[in-house]
């Protein structure tokens, strides 16, 4: 069997390309589906979903790299002519699912990578595959985007192939021609007259096709934002001695050996500071956080259930501290209540005074989960460490006295 396609008949790169590429296809799809529908409410259940999203997302690039070798491959290749030329709208029907058929093998593994190299954790993809791509951010809504578009390009994707097979199955059952027989193995004699096959018009059909499926999609609510799975809790407004201009709350924790970092959107700090000229008390301040505000990458809706920080049924987090200037700097005395727990915590933190009055403080402490029953459920660190690292900022100003 040569290598190489000829008019009539394909080649054996061809066909090797062909059918690697039907057998990921038929691997990914059932991987994704299941992976999908797959509980997480043990460690184990969480270990195994990761584990075929991980080889869904694997074998997805595995398809975009394969498809772009196919694609190069048959540029250099002259394509079998039709068997039928004089059914034009067969034909045409025909060139259109095929150029469908090359077009998702390349957008639906793509975009797929997009919205992984946006999303902060879960569900890596296996060496020697990056998990990022060049000019993609870390961004909720940009992955938001690409999942949607990934889902879309997948329905053309499965119709096209399902359209492709049901023609495969007619030319050989009901025209019983080569059409099928010339993409297996083994040579095959065909006679037939090359024609010219037609490309403005079967890509301009197909090009039509997915811009239909994305209004489709935009129709169905596809690309709107998840709406969120717990009420967030709304916070008082806060008198204080010092008002917060701005600031952050963020926590990093680490799933299966990766770190995964996320953000409270919606907190009060009530501030009461003097900077005394000796160490001694300088103040206190208690913060209130929104819980169901916490965005967390892929993790953000398990983080909210029960097993973790129970945000239907503790929507915020206080912590309350007394403020001390030491020898080495500043240091938080309180207490965190968290989950129904409160717990001692103290740690140091750095303050700078800016010209203008301004004040700017920064720390970094590590909590235990477990002390405060997250993710009892996992009671060793094969699936999600015991350390959470926090990370604390925030720039603050004074009133000017009337």
């Amino acid at each position: 069997m040569p290598l190489a396609n000829s008019p009539t008949t394909y080649g054996g790169v061809t066909k090797f390309l062909h059918w690697l590429t039907a057998l990921l296809i038929f691997t990914v799809i059932p991987l994704g589906i299941v992976a999908y529908d797959m509980p997480y409410d043990t460690p184990e259940d969480l270990a195994r979903k990761a584990q075929l999203f991980s080889l869904h997302k694997t074998v997805g690039v595995s398809i975009l790299l394969t498809a772009l070798v196919r694609i190069a491959w048959a540029l250099t290749q002259p394509k079998p002519t039709p068997l039928h030329p004089e059914r034009r709208l067969e034909t045409l029907a025909a060139e259109t699912v095929h150029w469908l058929l090359y077009g998702s093998l390349v957008l639906v593994p793509l975009t797929g990578w997009i919205q992984h190299s946006a999303t902060t954790g879960f569900a890596p993809i296996w060496w020697p595959f990056g998990q990022s791509l060049p000019f993609v951010p870390k961004d909720d809504d940009v992955a938001g985007t690409f999942a949607a578009l990934h889902t879309i390009f997948e329905r053309v994707l499965v119709v096209s192939l399902l359209l492709h097979i049901a023609g495969a199955i007619k030319h050989a059952v009901i025209d019983r021609d080569a059409t099928l027989r010339r993409m297996l193995p083994g040579r095959v004699q065909v006679s037939a007259p090359v024609h010219p096959h037609r490309l403005a018009t079967p890509i301009t059909a197909a090009l039509a096709v997915w811009a239909l499926a994305i209004g489709i999609g935009g129709g169905l609510g596809l690309f709107a934002a998840k709406a969120q799975a717990v009420q967030v809790a709304e916070l008082q407004e806060v008198v204080s001695d010092w008002q917060v201009t701005e600031g952050e709350i963020a926590l990093t924790v680490t799933q299966f050996g990766s770190p995964v970092t996320g953000r409270f959107a919606d907190w009060t700090a009530a501030i009461t500071f003097d900077d005394p000229d000796a160490p001694g008390p300088a103040g206190d301040v208690t913060v209130e956080i929104a819980i169901g505000s916490l965005t967390l990458g892929s993790v953000t809706d398990q983080a909210m259930g029960p097993d973790f920080f129970d945000a239907t049924a503790h929507p915020t987090a206080t912590y309350a501290a007394e403020l001390f200037k030491v020898t080495d700097g500043y240091e938080a005395r309180g207490t965190l209540t968290l989950k129904g727990t409160s717990l001692p915590v103290s740690f140091p933190f750095s303050l700078a005074f800016a010209e203008d009055g301004t004040a700017t403080m920064s720390a970094q402490l590590t909590l235990q989960r477990l002390d405060f029953g997250i993710g009892a459920n996992m009671g060793d660190e094969s699936a999600l460490k015991f350390p959470v690292e926090v990370a604390l900022s925030l720039t603050a100003s004074r009133p000017a006295s009337e």
